[in-house]
Parts: C-alpha cells; sequence; structure tokens
C-alpha cells in the first residue's frame, strides 16, 4: 500500500479533497478513500483510474487527458475531470 496521501484541487475554487491510502483491492490494486465520505480513487478495469462514489454507486470523475493504456500503478498526476448531477468541475491530482 501507498503511504503517500493524494489531494485534489479544485480550479474553479480552490476547493481540496484529501485522499488517504487504503487497502488494496482483490487485484492488489492501490486504492484510496477520500478523508470525509464514502468516495474513493480507484482503478477500473473498462475506465482506468477513476473517483468513484461508493453510496452512490457512480463514476463522479477521472482522468482527463491520459489515455488508460498510458495510466500506470497510481492515480496520474494531471488534470481530472468530474462530474456530479449537472455540473462539471477539473480538479488537479497531485501527491502530498
Amino acid at each position: 500500500m501507498s503511504e503517500r496521501v493524494v489531494e485534489m484541487r479544485r480550479y474553479a475554487d480552490g476547493a481540496v479533497y484529501r485522499f488517504l491510502p487504503a487497502s488494496a483491492d482483490e487485484d492488489g490494486a492501490a486504492r484510496y478513500k477520500r478523508a470525509d465520505k464514502d468516495v474513493w480513487i480507484l482503478r477500473d478495469r473498462d475506465f482506468g483510474w477513476i473517483v468513484w462514489d461508493a453510496t452512490d454507486k457512480s463514476l463522479m470523475g477521472r482522468p482527463w487527458d491520459i489515455a488508460i493504456k498510458d495510466q500506470g500503478a497510481t492515480p496520474p498526476e494531471c488534470d481530472w475531470v468530474s462530474r456530479k448531477g449537472a455540473n462539471s468541475y477539473v480538479y488537479r491530482l497531485a501527491f502530498v
């Protein structure tokens, strides 16, 4: 398990969401759980790295410009896009 914390910083207003390392999934892939909600950054077989809302069972975000085949063993440090209802946002993912 990676000990690095992930932060997602929203460009629009500077809001920061912190994701903490969690136990690896059944395939041994790293996962990160948001500190304040049941929202995860995890690797999906079809979509690559995603932000997953476990409560709503919905895909909330994903990397914007890195193809799945080019994504490595950890979430890519790049711009991510998200959707929650009718709203969309752009975030910068960074390890801290």
